[in-house]
């Protein structure tokens, strides 16, 4: 996934749950500007950020590693 990609992802999760990025950002412990620039696909963003706010939302993150061979 892109950042774009992650960004639209908690955007419309946010949405669909019927919460305010402010109530988001309050419920993750992460600032409105940094849900902001989150939602819009900034490629910095810091990745235990990104957690919290995946975790405020119940996403739950896998990560595949290449099979052995």
């Amino acid at each position: 996934m892109t950042p774009t990609e992650i960004g639209a992802l908690i955007r419309d999760t946010r949405k669909r749950q019927g919460l305010l990025q402010a109530e988001l950002a309050a419920a993750s412990g992460v600032g409105l500007r940094f849900l902001i620039e989150l939602e819009a696909g900034k490629p910095t963003a810091r990745i235990g950020k990104v957690l919290d706010v995946l975790a405020a939302l119940g996403c739950k993150v896998q990560i595949l590693t290449p099979e052995a061979g």
